[in-house]
């Protein structure tokens, strides 16, 4: 009875969390979870896996804490018992951080902690919310982020005195821009532990401000700003419409530029495209470096997913490798989501990482779609499978493996592109169309007579399908 009793107030919590959190976040991380009792305002969970608890715990503790909250009531505390051996049911009691501790806000209002940095306290011990988990050892470079990688490093070196002020750095979203914020904060901090440094996303910002107004605390809200070193400002482009928060942004922008202060701002525009910001505002953004961040290249991808394999400690098949690297294209977080997923359901299903279940994974977090294979395309491929440079094969070079993956990317183009011999040497090296005749011919005999040259062809097909 208890246990239904119990059951049902889960069912209750799921609910809750299914109006937070993705539909791919709620099956994955909260279907899983078995209610076990409610005891003395003490909710007890069974989950998967040690590994399970710690995400839980690092991503989705304040989902927890509000649900908690909506469901039991203020008070309640939540307590993991964690799946250690499986063939003997062992398992692991551990109490929740207290962050998931279901309290209600007096008087309705949010803890002073949260929205209020700028109080004497805080003066005097500044938290400056940098996450050292995001550092420049693991942003990892590649040709989409070079610029900003470097003008970062340059920044961190010397706050304030370089012409990179404001450093602006614009991107879509999940390609590192965060990252790449605390990265250069935490650089600060390291080598000069005198400065103030803060981060802070422009959502915050606004709520700092509003509240101030609201409690007439603007001048401390002023004073708290303009006495910090470096300030890093997160997704400026949340301040759009919002003329009395941008206004005052711009006082503090000219009092911190004018005494020499560092200023980091990431957007998903350039500044010429952030419509709905003050024009003196927009032309103060383009004082510094305004530098942008693409999407990671297939190198880069590949360099994240092996950075992030290697960390977690797992072991993931070529072919599952090279399917998500080549899939999942549009930014480094949804990488490193997918990779979390396919780890938490080999875990929980008690199977390995294969093909079928990466595709499944995959499936249910991007859109798979059948991409259009371009000669482009298909030198990217066939450069990357034999480690070459996309430049290479364009020369004049007649190397024998350059020769070959020259060779290779005429045959496949031609099988899988509706482009002319004569457009296919275009692309490829300024060749004519007897070059690509004479390559695909080469081509075709080697897959009839070398059984790891046939390979070699069905595992770039592979990839390009």
């Amino acid at each position: 009875m208890i246990q239904n009793s119990c059951q049902k107030m889960w069912e209750k919590c799921l609910e809750v969390i299914r109006d937070i959190v993705s539909e791919a976040a709620y099956n994955t991380w909260f279907i899983p979870i078995e209610p076990l009792s409610y005891e003395n305002k003490k909710f007890t969970i069974q989950v998967p896996s040690q590994f399970f608890y710690e995400y839980l715990e690092e991503k989705y503790i304040n989902v927890l804490r509000v649900t908690l909250h909506r469901v039991f009531g203020e008070g309640t505390s939540l307590n993991y018992r964690v799946m250690v051996d499986r063939s003997s049911g062992g398992t692991v009691d551990y109490p929740a951080e207290q962050a998931s501790m279901a309290v209600s806000r007096p008087n309705g209002k949010e803890p002073a902690k949260s929205i209020g940095p700028f109080s004497q306290v805080a003066q005097r011990e500044l938290d400056s919310q940098l996450n050292p988990k995001y550092n420049f050892d693991n942003f990892l470079e590649g040709a989409s982020n070079k610029l900003v990688r470097t003008a970062g490093e340059t920044v961190a070196q010397n706050p304030g005195k370089t012409t990179f002020n404001p450093l602006f750095v614009y991107g879509p979203s999940g390609v590192g821009k965060t990252h790449l914020c605390h990265a250069i904060g935490i650089r600060i901090r390291e080598l000069h532990p005198e400065k103030r440094v803060l981060y802070v996303s422009s959502h915050l910002f606004r709520v700092q401000f509003i509240d101030a107004v609201r409690k007439n605390t603007t001048n401390d809200f002023l004073n708290f700003y303009q006495g910090i070193d470096v300030l890093i400002l997160d997704d400026i482009q949340e301040l759009i419409g919002l003329d009395k928060t941008q206004n005052t942004f711009f006082h503090i922008f000219n009092h911190l530029h004018q005494l020499g202060k560092q200023l980091v701002l990431t957007s998903d525009k350039a500044p010429v495209d952030l419509q709905g910001l003050e024009e003196r505002l927009i032309t103060r953004l383009k004082w510094g470096l305004t530098a942008e961040v693409n999407r990671p290249d297939l190198d880069l991808r590949k360099k994240i997913l092996r950075n992030k394999i290697a960390y977690e400690g797992i072991t993931v098949p070529d072919e599952v490798f090279e399917f998500i690297a080549t899939n999942v294209t549009e930014n480094v977080r949804d990488l490193e989501g997918i990779l979390v997923s396919l780890m938490a359901n080999a875990l929980i299903n008690n199977r390995e990482i294969d093909l079928p279940l990466a595709k499944r994974v995959i499936g249910q977090a991007v859109r798979l779609e059948k991409k259009e294979i371009s000669v482009q395309r298909i030198q990217e491929v066939v450069c990357d499978y034999f480690n070459l440079e996309q430049a290479q094969i364009l020369t004049t070079s007649r190397k024998r493996e350059i020769v070959q993956a020259r060779q290779i990317t005429m045959f496949l183009a031609k099988k899988y592109t509706n482009c002319s011999l004569a457009r296919i040497g275009k692309i490829v090296g300024k060749k004519d169309h007897a070059t690509v005749l004479h390559a695909c011919k080469t081509v075709k005999d080697q897959i009839e007579i070398n059984k790891k040259f046939r390979s070699s062809i069905e595992a770039i097909e592979g990839i390009l399908r």
